[in-house]
């Protein structure tokens, strides 16, 4: 096998497209109405959540967080899928390459982070309702934001800036769109450093998140536990959007693992497809669909908002 330094690798194909004809068509229509519907849901929150003053609480604030993040991770995965479904040649140039992984990496660490802030959230409003205002206040929910966002633009430049100077014996990526593991696979000069940081990244920020997550829910099903019918009805009411939100997402991001680290060649190449993308795809249409249907408050206000 000859070696490839990735400075001679100016672009990269994908191996996962295959020919299907007229049916491409078909394809990019449903793709390009399932993008148009997560830009006009989310946007659509977005803009409730920051018109109306009896919104800009913690619970809201963070939820306007996790809207804007979808849109910034559809908006890295779509347009490139809308334009690969139409092309014959699926390729794409290196720096663009890893501008999608940036893009997808970030959507996902943030997705994380925020859920778990989101669980935090939930925690001190059921478990000290008295306190709530005085531990959240507006300048923790800034940093807390602010944090949620920060991390995975650091953490993930850190990591791309180890994978861009690899040696690479190929430019065959066997997804349909661009993944940092898959380009690490292609390597043949030494990983051992992309892959110790990768891993502890991983580590910080899934069992950072779930370790969090298990503690302020544990803490609410005690309170719950012990507490009046109105507690448990007010915790059911404000912790199954998130608990629905964060197992859908988990799942996602489980198949997406699964699937890249294991031989799925058994597996049909649709279904293989289907939970690649599924994580980057159905969380940001599901996400509006959970709180803006569970939320009687949201729900209200963009009625008032479409209807006038």
């Amino acid at each position: 096998m000859i070696m490839i330094n990735s400075t001679q690798v100016s672009y990269f194909t994908f191996g996962a497209y295959f020919d299907i004809g007229l049916f491409k068509y078909l394809f990019f229509l449903i793709i390009m109405c399932f993008y148009a519907v997560i830009v006009c849901a989310n946007v659509l929150l977005i803009v409730v959540i920051c018109k109306n003053r009896s919104l800009h609480e913690p619970m809201y604030l963070f939820l306007c967080s996790l809207f804007v993040n979808e849109l910034f991770g559809s908006t890295g995965l779509f347009p490139f899928l809308l334009v690969q479904i139409l092309s014959d040649i699926h390729t794409v140039s290196a720096p663009f390459c890893f501008l999608q992984i940036y893009c997808v990496y970030n959507y996902a660490n943030i997705q994380f982070i925020n859920l778990s802030i989101m669980s935090y959230d939930r925690y001190l409003a059921i478990c000290y309702p008295l306190q709530y205002n005085t531990r959240m206040t507006s300048y923790k929910v800034t940093v807390l934001i602010a944090l949620t966002w920060l991390y995975p633009f650091v953490g993930d430049a850190v990591l791309l800036s180890l994978s861009a100077p690899l040696q690479l014996c190929g430019n065959i990526i066997n997804k349909v769109y661009c993944d940092n593991y898959s380009i690490v696979k292609l390597a043949c000069s030494d990983t051992r450093v992309n892959n110790i940081y990768g891993l502890i990244n991983t580590c910080l920020v899934i069992f950072g998140v779930l370790i969090l997550i298990l503690y302020t829910y544990m803490m609410i099903l005690k309170v719950c536990y012990s507490g009046s019918k109105q507690t448990r009805q007010k915790a059911v009411s404000t912790c199954t959007p998130h608990l629905a939100s964060l197992l859908n997402f988990s799942f996602g991001c489980f198949f997406e693992i699964v699937q890249s680290r294991f031989d799925m060649s058994s597996v049909p190449m649709m279904l293989r497809i289907f939970l690649s993308l599924y994580f980057l795809t159905c969380q940001p249409i599901f996400n509006p669909l959970m709180y803006g249907l569970q939320m009687s408050k949201i729900r209200s206000l963009c009625k008032s908002l479409i209807f006038g």
